[in-house]
């Protein structure tokens, strides 16, 4: 899709239709801010349009679409890779509805999950990211580089995890979307995915509120100590990495800083940061980076998954917690090696 003429009109297609689709909810927001949506304002341009998408998902969702979709996705990755369906299935409800909905999709198979197993199923809900949050990131960085990172970092997660994890399809179980479609009518589905939201740009706003003043403290106590600021500092750790991966050698620091910030953040601060680095990158640098910032690993995520399976079965939570540190390493590995493939193709 990267590397071809026709996969290239293929992609600018389906990034076309997603800015159509994205046109939409900008004419809602334009009713509801009025002027204040032209004026570039983050939340109301970027974090607004989480609503509207999640609404779509909730329609997708009701009318059988997505649960579907994703589960014979689910089975077909799950063929592919030799793995169970529950972890291929998990990988797959990720890319989609984010990591706690993909776990709380299959709470039921929680308990029974050996320690490989659940290890496997939290390190890929991780690398992906939901699609509720696609128009926000799309807004931020290159389009393109969103969509293509969504399949790569199915198997990205499920590769790493299993050769740190390994997993054999002794026993396969069968998944039932009954589930995920709670709601009883067109218009209940659409109102409650609503809601959640307005409640997930509230909290990525929050959070962002807190990691950016965060951050900046950090920046400013680095820089009166040790006369370079703590991004900074991540920039040089995360440049051997940022080499590895193919990133030209004289951009390595700066490409470095933007990766270390989204694992000890969040990838919204990241982009915020990366945003101002794009116009002066190379176009490999740009695709690379972009790829490795579309996933959920990083440290506030831990604590994030950490909650929901404690919430499903208390003894698993504390097998995991065990193990948080691993997962967040292999979790960025599997950034890592997506961004590398995007790398190969530019």
């Amino acid at each position: 899709m990267l590397n071809t003429s026709i996969g290239q009109k293929v992609l600018h297609k389906i990034v076309n239709g997603f800015n159509k689709v994205l046109s939409f909810g900008n004419d809602g927001i334009s009713f509801v801010f009025g002027d204040l949506a032209g004026k570039n304002l983050f939340f109301v341009n970027v974090l607004m349009m989480i609503v509207f998408v999640t609404a779509l998902l909730g329609i997708l969702t009701y009318s059988r679409i997505l649960p579907l979709a994703i589960k014979y996705i689910g089975g077909a990755v799950s063929k592919i890779t030799g793995l169970p369906k529950v972890e291929s299935f998990v990988a797959v409800n990720s890319m989609v509805f984010g990591d706690t909905s993909a776990i709380l999709s299959v709470k039921s198979f929680i308990p029974s999950l050996s320690g490989n197993r659940l290890f496997v199923v939290v390190t890929s809900s991780l690398v992906a990211v939901s699609c509720s949050i696609l128009g926000a990131y799309m807004q931020m960085i290159p389009a393109e580089f969103v969509l293509v990172a969504l399949p790569i970092n199915v198997f990205s997660g499920l590769i790493l995890s299993t050769i740190v994890c390994p997993v054999r399809k002794d026993e396969d179980e069968e998944i039932d979307i009954k589930g995920m479609i709670p709601e009883k009518s067109l218009f209940e589905a659409i109102g409650n995915w609503t809601l959640l939201g307005g409640k997930t740009a509230l909290i990525v706003g929050a959070m962002l509120i807190t990691y950016v003043g965060l951050i900046a403290a950090v920046n400013w106590i680095f820089t009166s100590i040790f006369g370079i600021s703590f991004t900074g500092v991540l920039g040089y750790v995360f440049a051997p990495v940022a080499w590895i991966m193919g990133i030209p050698s004289n951009e390595i620091v700066k490409a470095g800083s933007v990766m270390g910030t989204k694992v000890a953040a969040n990838e919204f601060v990241a982009m915020l940061d990366f945003m101002k680095m794009i116009p002066h990158l190379s176009a490999k640098t740009v695709g690379i980076v972009s790829a490795f910032l579309v996933s959920f690993a990083n440290f506030s995520s831990i604590g994030i998954i950490l909650g929901t399976v404690q919430a499903i079965n208390g003894e698993k939570a504390s097998e995991l917690a065990k193990v948080g540190l691993k997962v967040l390493l292999v979790a960025t590995m599997g950034s890592v090696l997506t961004g590398t493939i995007v790398g190969l193709f530019l």
